[in-house]
């Protein structure tokens, strides 16, 4: 099994969850020219051009990180990274999961491309603090995890995307609650192993 990535990009959540789970896997980096570090064409992995995809062990391609993180989560449902199916707490962590994909991920995106106008970075830096506020309320007086004690797909996702506040240079200092949780997710062994594997830490 292969994950391919780009440090610090969504794939991260992804490569969080396969280690959580336990998986045995290789990762492949790839480049903003769309190489991977061997040389090969990732628009021939996924001719959408972007991270993560994850080559199954009989070479069948995975794509989407939603998909990735709910496929890593079933098939090794003793992890935990998901609730069984049927339970109001599966479809609560598929809530934030959701969440975090359309509201926060694409509120992120446009601070990462240079030519956005800043009149359009102000539109969605607004929706973005809307999104931040909402969360802050779900993590105040939480000492666990986006839906409880245990740790979830959700979560390797969130940690992710709000982890791009600090590279964009966003200050998440008025959410207190937001930064206690980036400090316990960032203490997991697996997401130490991660990032350090993707060199960021």
């Amino acid at each position: 099994m292969k994950l391919y990535y780009s440090p610090g990009a969504c794939s991260l959540a992804s490569h969080i969850a396969l280690r959580e789970a336990g998986y045995d896997f290789s990762l492949e980096k790839v480049d903003r020219s769309k190489r991977t570090e061997n040389g090969e064409d990732f628009l021939a992995v996924n001719p959408n051009g972007y991270v993560p995809a994850l080559k199954l062990s009989d070479d069948d391609i995975m794509l989407e990180g939603s998909a990735i993180l709910q496929w890593v989560a079933d098939t090794k449902p003793a992890a935990g990274l998901l609730p069984p199916v049927g339970s109001r707490e599966r479809y609560r962590t598929l809530e934030w999961l959701t969440f975090v994909s359309s509201e926060l991920h694409k509120n992120f995106s446009p601070f990462f491309n240079p030519s956005m106008p800043d009149e359009a970075k102000a539109l969605y830096r607004a929706n973005l603090d809307k999104r931040l506020a909402h969360v802050e309320g779900k993590l105040k007086g939480a000492t666990g995890f986006l839906t409880g004690d245990r740790f979830t797909i959700a979560d390797a996702y969130l940690f992710v995307v709000l982890g791009w506040a600090k590279f964009l240079q966003i200050d998440l200092s008025p959410y207190p609650a937001i930064g206690a949780y980036l400090g316990r997710v960032a203490s997991r062994p697996s997401v130490q192993a991660a990032l350090k594997a993707e060199g960021l830490a």
